[in-house]
């Protein structure tokens, strides 16, 4: 695939953002291309274009599979596996906020839990340093709750939601 400028600097410069969050440069790269790309590119196709070797455009397809971000698909007389890009903005962020709250969120709910019920028994632990360690539990449990809510809206409602921004902030005032 020929790569215009434009595009050259979109996929880099995702590939930049992506390191910024922890995501490896040349999956999000991969994603980027994919992202982009008007039709299913196999995965020598993307090694060339992207010049990066193809052992890593096989593990990077396989993380973005795990991600739900990327599929499989077949062309027609050709027996490679083709891939396609989720398309749509909004799947494309709840799925990385979905994937991220498994992976990140969750298991820490899961110790901060198992921390607040041993802080009950805990005699050595100052009471100050108890309700710090309870409202981290409480912030990162409605959040949690605050997405459950959430991810199942219609992408229609959720950009709704979004643009009215700090009217409702004006509306409920200041605490």
């Amino acid at each position: 695939m020929n790569l215009t400028p434009t595009i050259q600097k979109y996929i880099l410069h995702w590939g930049e953002m992506g390191a910024r969050w922890g995501v490896n440069r040349t999956v999000a790269q991969i994603h980027a291309l994919l992202f982009l790309a008007n039709q299913p590119l196999h995965a020598e196709e993307i090694a060339e274009t992207l010049n990066v070797a193809r052992s890593n455009v096989s593990n990077s397809l396989k993380e973005l599979q795990s991600w739900g971000l990327v599929r499989i698909t077949h062309v027609s007389g050709d027996r490679r596996d083709y891939f396609l890009a989720l398309q749509d903005v909004w799947e494309i962020f709840r799925v990385i906020v979905e994937e991220r709250k498994k992976r990140e969120i969750d298991p820490t709910l899961t110790v901060l839990r198992a921390c607040a019920v041993e802080a009950e028994n805990d005699p050595q632990l100052e009471p100050a340093t108890k309700v710090k360690m309870d409202q981290v539990l409480d912030f990162l449990e409605m959040l949690t709750a605050t997405f459950d809510d959430y991810k199942h809206l219609p992408p229609a409602t959720m950009q709704r939601f979004l643009k009215m921004g700090g009217k409702v902030a004006r509306l409920l005032g200041s605490d």
